[in-house]
C-alpha cells in the first residue's frame, strides 16, 4: 500500500526566497465517499487521479494515477461540481529535503502553505526561516475542505501571519 506521511505549515511571505518555475495547479473534488478522498489534479500539462484514505496520525494511505489530460479536464468540469482549487505549486530543496509551496489563487488567494513529505512521521528535517505555524493537523488546511471554505471567506483570526 502507498502512503503519504506530510506535515503542512503556514509561511512567512517576506521570507520566502526567490520562487521559480511554478507547476499551474488545478484540481477539484469527487463527491460520494465516506471513506476516501478522490481527487482529480491537472499539473502544468499532466494529470492525475488520486485516492486518498483516512489519515491516522499524520499518515494516510494515497493511491495515485496518470490520466489522458481530456479525461481530467471533462472530470473537473462534469464531477467537481464546478469547484476548484487553483494554485502555483513552487519546489525548493532545503537540506536534504524538498518543501512544496503552494501559493493560491482564486477564491484562496493570500494563502500560503509548504508541505514536506516524510518517510516516517517521527523523521527530523530542518525548517526554513519562512516556515511558520505547523497546521498540519487542521482541518480547514486541506484542500478538500479550502473547496467548500474558501480562505477569503474565513474571519481574520484564521488568516496566516496574524
Amino acid at each position: 500500500m502507498a502512503e503519504e506521511i506530510e506535515r503542512k505549515f503556514l509561511v512567512d511571505r517576506q521570507k520566502l526566497p526567490s520562487l521559480e518555475n511554478p507547476h499551474i495547479i488545478r484540481q477539484g473534488y469527487i463527491p460520494g465517499t465516506r471513506t476516501a478522498t478522490v481527487r482529480i489534479r491537472t499539473s502544468n500539462d499532466k494529470a492525475y487521479l488520486t485516492l486518498k484514505g483516512k489519515a491516522t496520525g499524520l499518515t494516510r494511505s494515497e493511491f495515485e494515477y496518470p490520466v489522458p489530460m481530456r479525461d481530467a479536464l471533462l472530470m473537473l468540469d462534469e464531477f467537481c461540481e464546478g469547484r476548484v482549487i487553483e494554485k502555483k505549486r513552487y519546489l525548493v530543496p532545503y537540506e536534504g529535503h524538498t518543501w512544496e509551496i503552494d501559493i493560491f489563487e482564486g477564491e484562496n488567494e493570500g494563502l500560503i502553505v509548504a508541505e514536506i513529505e516524510l518517510s516516517d512521521e517521527n523523521e527530523a528535517f530542518a525548517k526554513p526561516e519562512w516556515v511558520t505555524r505547523e497546521v498540519s493537523s487542521d482541518p480547514k488546511y486541506r484542500n478538500s475542505n479550502l473547496i467548500m471554505h474558501p480562505y477569503t471567506r474565513w474571519e481574520k483570526q484564521y488568516y496566516s501571519g496574524e
